[in-house]
């Protein structure tokens, strides 16, 4: 894995290094790195943990995106978040909204309930599971909304809208399908629905058949489909 001057040893893909190599050198990418700096030197508790920032960037390199699914910010709670939105490592219990997700793919295409809640072998796939915000600190949701993340997923969103086709983006809930005007719907297909958590998965959520309609939208346009099952 390379690592390019400018991002101070984060590893990057060479194609998202090359998408996004513009924002290392903007004044907000400098002041988040200053800023969670400071919050661990004054002993705060940051999640993930700083190898994994950058983990779904790592595991769906830029050229292999298919799918994308936008949350919000990672995991709060200590041994859950690992740089993929709605993913838990193994052995970690399943959160709520993870578990909907889950339930919905059941009821869509008869798999069975995972055993884990680690969606590693998604990303592997070309689902690019992105949070807004990459970072939290723990215990405290929506900690980090205002130190610049978005600036920086946002030009990770518009990357692939302009570089390439054919993309599902999924917006579950109000939070990410404000980021549909990122995204060029002439070429690329959003699918919305409710969040799946379980104030809101009732509203919308079960029954939207996205797991399906994605492996649909890729097979038309001879892309090979997700294996959504987790073994």
């Amino acid at each position: 894995m390379q690592h390019p001057s400018s991002t101070s040893g984060i590893k990057l893909e060479p194609g998202w290094k090359e998408q996004l190599a513009n924002e290392f050198d903007k004044p907000y990418f400098n002041d988040i790195r200053r800023f969670l700096k400071s919050e661990k030197a004054a002993g705060k508790i940051i999640y993930p943990p700083g190898p994994e920032i950058f983990n779904a960037y790592t595991l769906t390199p830029f050229h292999q995106v298919k799918v994308v699914i936008l949350g919000q910010d990672p995991y709060h709670g200590e041994g859950q978040a690992h740089g993929l939105c709605f993913s838990v490592r193994k052995g970690v219990k399943p959160p709520p909204s993870l578990v909907n997700i889950f339930k919905e793919m059941r009821n869509d295409l008869g798999l069975p309930m995972p055993s884990h809640g680690c969606l590693t072998a998604w990303a592997e796939q070309g689902v690019f599971m992105l949070n807004a915000m990459l970072t939290v600190e723990q215990n405290l949701p929506g900690s980090h909304r205002h130190i610049g993340w978005q600036m920086f997923t946002d030009a990770t969103i518009q990357a692939l809208s302009s570089a390439k086709a054919h993309i599902v983006f999924l917006l579950w809930g109000a939070f990410a399908q404000q980021k549909e005007v990122l995204i060029d719907q002439s070429k690329h297909l959003v699918l919305k629905a409710a969040h799946p958590s379980p104030f809101s998965a009732d509203k919308g959520f079960f029954g939207c058949k996205h797991f399906s309609q994605v492996n649909d939208w890729l097979t038309q346009h001879h892309i090979e489909p997700i294996k959504w099952q987790i073994e």
